[in-house]
This record gives C-alpha cells, sequence and structure tokens, in this order.
C-alpha cells in the first residue's frame, strides 16, 4: 500500500516537472513567435519602405524620361461619356443633372470647341507695303509683227542681306569777318550722337542688342556676322559697344523699375543663369534673375542677385500694399504674413502636381484635374467673352467657388487615404499648405487664377542660356537682366523691340529725366515708332 503511494506520488511529481517542461517549451515557442512577428512586421515594413522608396525612384525617372524624351504639354483629356444615360434614383437626382449639365457646357466652350475646318485659299496674298522689283521678260521667239494681248504675273518673296553702310557728318564752318576790334566768331553745326566716340550708329547698335537678347546670339557669332558684311571688327570693339550702350540706358531701368515696384498687381518667379566669377575660377558661380511681372500694365522687370534667397530681392514688400502671385517656392510662404499684402498661389503649379500623380492613382488625380479644369473653363469664358474685372469676379463666385469647395473637400476627405510621399499625398500636401492663397483670386476680378504670365516672360532668358551658356560678370548679369526687362515689356506690348531700342537711343539723351517715363515700352507713343 506503502509502496503504491509512493508510486503514484512520484507518478504526480513527474507529470508536474512534464506540465513545467511543456510550460517552459510553450513560453519558449511563444517567445519564438512573438520574435518571428517582429522579425515579420519589421520585414513588412522595410518592404513597405522599399515598395515605397521603389515608386519614388520609378515616379523620378519617368519623369526625367518625360522631360528628356517626351512631350512638356500637359494636357489633360478626361475620360467622360456624356451620351451615357443615368438612372433618376436619387431625390437630387434633378440637382445633380443640373450641375452636369453646367459642367458639360463650361467644357464644350473651352475645351471641346470645335476648329473650323481650313479652306486652303490659294497662295498667300503677299503684303502690299513691301517694295517690288520687277522684270520683265520676253519670250525667246521672234515677236515681230505681234500683238501683246495680256501678261502673266508672278510674284516671289525675295530676300535682300543685310549690309552696312557708313553715315558721313559733314559739319560746315563759319566765321564772321573781323569787329573793330579784330574778334571774329566761329560757327559750326551742332553733332548729336548718342555715345561719343562710338561709331556704332544707334540702328546697328539696337540690331546688337535684339539679335542677342531677342534671337539669342552670342557675341562671338554676332561678331561673325560683321566681319562677314566687310568690316575687321575686333571682337573687344564689340563687347565696349555692349557695355556703353548698357551704360546709356541705365537711368532709363531705374525709371522702369519704380513704375513696375509701384503697381498694385505683380507676379514674381525667379530662375537661374550661370555668371564667371574671378573668386571662381575653372568654375561658374549660380546667379538667379528674379523676375516681376505686372499684368496691368504689361511690364516685366528682371533683376540680377547672386543668391536665391528672397532677402533683398523682394526687400520692398514690407511697405506694399496689393497682390502677389508666386509659385510654390518656400521662400515665399512668409508673404502671407506681412500686412497689407494679398499672396497668391498659382493653380498651373498645383495641377502640375495632380497630372503627375495621375499614374499613381489615375481615379483621385483625374477627378482633381476634372474640377481644376471647370476653373479654367469659367477663365476661358471671362476671356471669350470679354469681361470686366468686375463682371469676371462675379462670375467667379458664382461658378469657381463651389468648385473649389468641392476640391477642398475632396483633398479634406482622401488625404488621409494616401502615403504621404506618393505622388497623389505630394499633390494633396501641396494644395493643402496653400489653401487660403489657392483661393485668394476669387478676391477681386483684375487677378488671374495662375502665374503663367511672369513664367512666359522667362522663357527669353531660358532660350539663351542656352546659346551665350553664362553671363560674363556679376555686372553683366545686370545689364542682361536690363535688356531682358525691356524686351519682355515690348513683346507684351506689341512693340517692335528694334525700333523701340533704336528711337530710345537716339532721343535719351535729349529727355529730361522728369519725361524718361515717355520712353518706355508701355508708355511710349507707338505712332513714334512708324
Amino acid at each position: 500500500m506503502k509502496n503504491q503511494q509512493e508510486n503514484n506520488h512520484v507518478s504526480i511529481g513527474s507529470l508536474m516537472a512534464r506540465i513545467a517542461v511543456m510550460e517552459r517549451n510553450l513560453a519558449d515557442k511563444d517567445a519564438a513567435i512573438k520574435d518571428r512577428d517582429t522579425i515579420i512586421a519589421d520585414k513588412d515594413s522595410a518592404i513597405s519602405k522599399l515598395t515605397i522608396d521603389y515608386e519614388a525612384v520609378r515616379f523620378q525617372n519617368e519623369q526625367l524620361r518625360r522631360m528628356i524624351f517626351g512631350s512638356k504639354r500637359e494636357r489633360f483629356v478626361p475620360v467622360v461619356d456624356f451620351h451615357q444615360l443615368t438612372l433618376e434614383f436619387e431625390p437630387k437626382a434633378a440637382e445633380i443633372a443640373d450641375a452636369v449639365k453646367v459642367e458639360r457646357e463650361l467644357i464644350r466652350v473651352a475645351y471641346e470647341r470645335q476648329k473650323p475646318k481650313k479652306e486652303h485659299h490659294g497662295r498667300m496674298v503677299l503684303p502690299s507695303h513691301l517694295p517690288v522689283v520687277e522684270t520683265v521678260i520676253e519670250p525667246s521667239e521672234d515677236t515681230t509683227n505681234m500683238v501683246c494681248i495680256g501678261k502673266e504675273i508672278t510674284e516671289e518673296l525675295d530676300y535682300t542681306p543685310a549690309k552696312l553702310h557708313i553715315n558721313r557728318f559733314i559739319r560746315l564752318k563759319y566765321i564772321t569777318k573781323e569787329d573793330e576790334h579784330g574778334n571774329q566768331k566761329q560757327v559750326i553745326a551742332e553733332l548729336n550722337r548718342p555715345i561719343a566716340k562710338c561709331i556704332a550708329s544707334p540702328a546697328l547698335l539696337s540690331m546688337i542688342f535684339t539679335d542677342k537678347f531677342v534671337f539669342h546670339l552670342p557675341l562671338y557669332r554676332i561678331h561673325k556676322r560683321i566681319v562677314r558684311m566687310g568690316v575687321p571688327l575686333a571682337s573687344s570693339t564689340l563687347e565696349s559697344w555692349v557695355k556703353l550702350g548698357a551704360r546709356l540706358l541705365q537711368p532709363l531701368y531705374a525709371v522702369h523699375r519704380l513704375y513696375v515696384l509701384g503697381e498694385i498687381y505683380q507676379m514674381i518667379d525667379e530662375s537661374p543663369i550661370k555668371v564667371l566669377d574671378k573668386d571662381k575660377p575653372g568654375a561658374c558661380h549660380q546667379g538667379y534673375m528674379w523676375v516681376r511681372y505686372a499684368p496691368l500694365s504689361k511690364s516685366a522687370l528682371f533683376e540680377y542677385y547672386k543668391s536665391r534667397s528672397t532677402k533683398g530681392p523682394i526687400d520692398d514688400l514690407s511697405t506694399f500694399n496689393g497682390y502677389i502671385h508666386t509659385d510654390g517656392y518656400s521662400g515665399y510662404t512668409y508673404l502671407a504674413s506681412l500686412q497689407g499684402i494679398t499672396h497668391l498661389s498659382c493653380w498651373a503649379h498645383a495641377r502640375r502636381y495632380f497630372d503627375k500623380a495621375l499614374q499613381n492613382d489615375c481615379q483621385r488625380a483625374s477627378h482633381v484635374m476634372k474640377l481644376i479644369q471647370l476653373l479654367y473653363a469659367i477663365e476661358s469664358l471671362a476671356r471669350e467673352s470679354e469681361m470686366s474685372h468686375q463682371e469676371r469676379h462675379a462670375l467667379r463666385l458664382e461658378r469657381s467657388l463651389p468648385i473649389i469647395n468641392e476640391i477642398g473637400q475632396y483633398i479634406q476627405q482622401e488625404r488621409n487615404k494616401v502615403t504621404p510621399q506618393s505622388p497623389i499625398g505630394k499633390a494633396f500636401e501641396y494644395c493643402a499648405n496653400r489653401w487660403i492663397s489657392l483661393q485668394n483670386y476669387l478676391t477681386n476680378g483684375l487677378l488671374e487664377i495662375d502665374s503663367n504670365l511672369v513664367e512666359n516672360s522667362i522663357r527669353p532668358l531660358a532660350l539663351g542660356r542656352k546659346n551665350y551658356l553664362f553671363a560674363g560678370s556679376h555686372d553683366a548679369a545686370k545689364d542682361i537682366a536690363m535688356f531682358y526687362s525691356f524686351f519682355a515689356t515690348c513683346n507684351k506690348n506689341n512693340i517692335d523691340p528694334q525700333k523701340w531700342l533704336t528711337y530710345v537711343i537716339k532721343n535719351i539723351n535729349d529727355t529730361k529725366t522728369s519725361q524718361l517715363k515717355e520712353l518706355l515700352p508701355q508708355f511710349i507713343n507707338k505712332d513714334l515708332l512708324e
């Protein structure tokens, strides 16, 4: 009996020991499972991060390929079938149908205008103001005893190569007879030349400047053209002409700057330019052209600064009262906090983010792009109807404001459903951070929906950089800014830049300082340039 009890006790003890071992094993397995789950979670996190990084790199690669090989056009055609019938199963179906009808009409007006069929009207009629050189061609046959019964006239457009000529001014000298004291007075006509001791005429100087800053020719190519015309001109002489011409126009540039800075509505942008710097041998300094465009007077102002920092280029805004339109550069964000300034962000830049996100999230990106397309359709409607500022303001409040509210609600609703670092997440973030400034164009009808006008003014600078590559010095970069300011303003006001510059060079020395404004492209009497 005792032995049986001991056996039972042993069996219970061994069982408890086994249970303890099993519990330890289970605990070890649980710990191993937790470790494995942690490893799996870490791997999932790493895979997710790598996936996000891969998508980001793939997106950047696609954008680079598009920049190099693709079209720069950001055209968006919504995939909408307006002929699809709808079922009216909701109480507000009639209101929705009316909204869709308005949407269709706006898109039709702005984006689905059918172009008239081009009919061939025969050969182009040549302008009547061009000189005509007539050449009569007789038949090779003998026309003796024949009567001329008519003629056939064929016209072609010809070209006379540019050529140089010499203006020789002969001034006659006169002297009076001696008076009773033996004195005489000599008289000679005054020679009024814009730049003393410079043999280049105003017309030649204007040709050099327009070739360089309008047609983007480097100075060495202009020099070759002049040499081929038969004048063995030294390149250093040409460079001195450029410096003297720039110095002549600097007072006019100062006046131009004052008038542009005084505009109530300005668009601001910046673009890089390489500059040779003696302190950086073997390398170019990265400078920046800060550009302002005043839509009301159609005036452009380029200013050169050595850096992209906003300290300096827009210091004058501390006392400015009006509207400033910019892109999304972070250096502009503080403008919204300045007293007296209404800061506007650009809808074209916001749209560009959604255009880039189409391949990442087509559904969300295309939804927002269709709404932005409606905003531009409304702007196009106002422009084609030639509405006043007051009428455009009323139209925006009636039609654009509800669409903008819808965009804002959609961004707020979908913003937390996407990865912040994804293209669509960046697009949502860009708009959310600038939402007030994106809406500010609704406050006044004189404001534009985007800052494309100032970007268009910068295009000549971008073309010039590809040809002359860099500015020779920081002072040369300032002169470049001056000429781009004048010629961009000429372009916006439909003025021939070469005719304008020739007139200005001839007359600037005889113009009073208080009247220099009348020489500026935005204020000049165009009849004087004929």
